[in-house]
């Protein structure tokens, strides 16, 4: 039966005016009138010069500010939603003070005059504002929450409307019915860390997820490289093989490569995207190195662009008072707290530290705005009804670096963390679909002074000096110059030899050769080279291929990779049973290093020396920074063992997609099933056949 237009308008005032919603207004006009009241009185009270009315005049303000805001504020979302990207970072926060400077131009009493003044007195009630929002909110993230709603509603009433469904945008959206998947990265926490965490009772959101029963935890090995770029490479694209390290240097291009720059980032993606990551169904990336062949890509790294128009949800951000702004006095409350919390270390004499002024002060605001804006869009997705997002959380791993792994300020972040993850949790009801959340990490830290600390050079000295000539060794004659000099190649843009580094893993080139020399092609350049490296108290590994294959030496012995074989004492042996199969890995990505350096590991406690001045780091091998954690809905098997490697957590992501129906095109087997390892004659022994050299990769993959 047809409904009548009466009934209809009857049931859209009833919609209206449902008791809920008109409580809900009722609360949100009062709290927002108490705090624009309170943060006025401050404001006046702390401009010099102004003179001292009484509660009527600053009340009539509070109702001024209310108009002029019901008025500017639509025109004003509305120009920071066209400019999109740097534009909505900009004009965000001047919407925001031009809706009180033009309220406090317009004040009957005129007790501010000029707009000099009246400009400082707005930023100063903006500041005010979020100040007092948070302190209402003792701390937590209730306006946040409610700002985030908003969004999310008026964002599904609008494709109600365009759905053509006018009574249903007049309603509050109902939670979404078909399944949806929010993977969540806490980049840099190892499942040591997150565990502790969760039993000393820290955690509460991952920690009530797991003791109801609804979630499980495991960890998982990264093996090496160590780093959120290779992981990503793997997670998102199943091709961690791509990636040697954060950096590296390709000699058929002479390029330094660096993996959190833009423009290599793109080049990297190019490489890795084959049109089928992770995301490739209509999925978003969200704060990532690379992309999965998502559909959206917000402030991703490889697509160096921030949120366009199409993304209500960075402008949205951007121009209210509960988002930007009050990420950025949290943010400036931050450095304060890192000033102290530096200068405790050093009034404790607390070892191993480093230095955490200049550039690492503007990285712990940062991180909190990033944080910010990467669960605002989130939400926004979630109200548009995305089939799979990911999105990478990176304020643990920024402090932990200059902190330490588990030093009490980076467990302060990580419980900042839990706490949106919490937030996203409460989102779900105003979600377009039913997610269900998949924590996971891409590495972990590992604590320890750095190499320059313990040995009083750095990492490019130590291999400079051992490029040189021996001085205990007398003179050599002419001849024998001529036979060990290098050959006469053009000048490289680079250093003959170029260190570098990524945690505690440095990859070291021969920028002259074309090809990888091995062992005895490096020895007739650099002869104290290989073994001076070996016997530095610094340095665990050196990786060289050999005739016979890739050779780990250490101070004390060898261990031939290929099959095994160990002279002396084993210096594979402090850095664990997996570390074997994780350098013959190694050793087949594309543009490893001639030399591959691993620094020491402690047998006691299992700090390393990174070669960057990091007292985290995380790249390489030793402590707890290839053990990174996944934690899954309760109910989802895992399918692919022991999850070794990111590309295996990839096939593990991909086979819950399917199962969810999130694929649109069912997942191919190949996608769903480890590769073969690939064939190993560049490392097998002279006249071995190939059947034996593959059982011994398959033997170095077990052990």
């Amino acid at each position: 039966m047809a409904v009548q237009p009466g009934g209809r308008r009857r049931d859209e005032l009833r919609a209206l005016f449902a008791w809920p919603r008109v409580y809900d207004r009722a609360k949100a006009v009062v709290r927002n009138g108490v705090t624009t009241f309170v943060v006025l009185t401050v404001t006046l009270w702390l401009m010099p010069g102004v003179r001292a009315t009484d509660v009527v005049d600053t009340m009539g303000l509070v109702l001024l500010v209310a108009a002029v805001g019901a008025v500017l504020r639509p025109l004003l979302l509305a120009g920071v939603i066209a400019l999109g990207g740097w534009g909505a970072m900009l004009l965000g926060v001047v919407a925001q003070v031009t809706v009180m400077a033009v309220a406090l131009e317009l004040d009957p009493s005129k007790r501010l005059s000029g707009w000099p003044t009246v400009g400082v007195a707005a930023l100063l009630a903006v500041v005010c504002a979020a100040i007092f929002d948070w302190m209402v909110d003792s701390g937590t993230e209730d306006t946040f929450i409610k700002e985030a709603r908003r969004l999310m509603r008026g964002i599904r009433r609008r494709q109600a409307r365009q759905a053509g469904g006018r009574l249903l945008t007049l309603r509050r959206p109902q939670p979404g019915t078909e399944p949806g998947l929010l993977i969540i990265q806490l980049d840099g926490v190892s499942e040591p860390v997150l565990r502790w965490s969760v039993r000393a009772g820290n955690l509460p959101t991952i920690g009530r997820w797991l003791r109801s029963g609804s979630h499980v935890m495991r960890g998982w090995h990264t093996g090496l490289p160590s780093t959120t770029p290779a992981s990503q490479a793997g997670i998102l694209h199943g091709a961690s093989d791509r990636i040697p390290g954060f950096r590296w240097y390709e000699k058929d291009t002479g390029r330094l490569m660096v993996s959190n720059r833009p423009r290599d980032a793109a080049v990297i993606e190019r490489r890795l995207s084959d049109g089928r990551g992770l995301l490739r169904d209509g999925g978003v990336s969200i704060g990532n190195a690379f992309s999965g062949d998502a559909a959206i890509n917000l402030l991703t790294v490889s697509h160096a662009a921030f949120p366009g128009r199409s993304a209500r949800g960075w402008a949205a951000f951007m121009a209210s008072p509960f988002g930007f702004t009050r990420a950025l006095v949290l943010g400036v409350g931050e450095v304060f707290t890192e000033l102290h919390q530096a200068r405790l270390q050093r009034r404790r004499n607390l070892q191993p530290r480093v230095s955490r002024s200049g550039a690492f002060l503007a990285l712990r605001p940062a991180s909190i705005l990033l944080r910010d804006v990467n669960v605002s869009l989130v939400a926004e997705q979630m109200a548009r009804g995305a089939p799979v997002v990911y999105c990478d959380l990176v304020d643990y791993d920024e402090v932990a670096h200059h902190a330490g792994p588990a030093r009490p300020e980076s467990l302060q972040q990580l419980e900042s963390l839990d706490r949106m993850l919490g937030v996203l949790e409460r989102l779900g009801a105003e979600a377009a679909r039913a997610y269900r959340i998949v924590v996971l990490s891409d590495h972990g830290q590992s604590l320890g002074a750095t190499f320059r600390q313990r040995h009083g050079e750095t990492l490019d000295q130590a291999v400079a000096r051992f490029c040189g000539p021996d001085p205990a060794e007398a003179p050599r004659s002419p001849a024998e110059q001529e036979a060990t000099r290098e050959p006469d190649y053009p000048t490289a843009p680079v250093a003959p030899v170029l260190v570098v580094s990524s945690g505690n893993l440095a990859l070291v080139y021969l920028t002259r050769h074309a090809e990888r020399p091995d062992r005895a092609g490096i020895e007739r350049i650099y002869p104290r080279l290989i073994s001076g490296l070996a016997g530095h108290p610094g340095i665990g590994l050196v990786v060289v291929r050999d005739e016979d294959g890739p050779v780990a030496y250490g101070s004390a012995g060898s261990h031939r990779l290929t099959d095994g074989t160990v002279e002396g004492v084993d210096p594979l042996l402090p850095y664990g049973p997996q570390t074997r199969a994780d350098l013959l890995r190694h050793q087949r990505a594309e543009h490893v290093g001639d030399l591959v350096l691993i620094s020491a590991v402690d047998p006691v406690t299992s700090e390393v020396a990174a070669f960057e001045e990091l007292v985290g780091s995380h790249g390489g091998l030793g402590g707890w920074q290839t053990e990174a954690v996944l934690v899954h809905p309760a109910d989802w098997q895992i399918t692919h063992g022991d999850l070794d490697g990111p590309d295996a957590v990839h096939r593990q992501l991909v086979d819950w997609l399917d199962l969810l129906g999130l694929r649109t095109q069912s997942a191919r087997p190949d996608e769903l099933t480890a590769p073969a390892p690939p064939a190993i004659e560049q490392f097998a022994v002279a006249g071995e056949d190939r059947d034996g050299a593959a059982a011994r990769l398959s033997h170095s993959r077990d052990g």
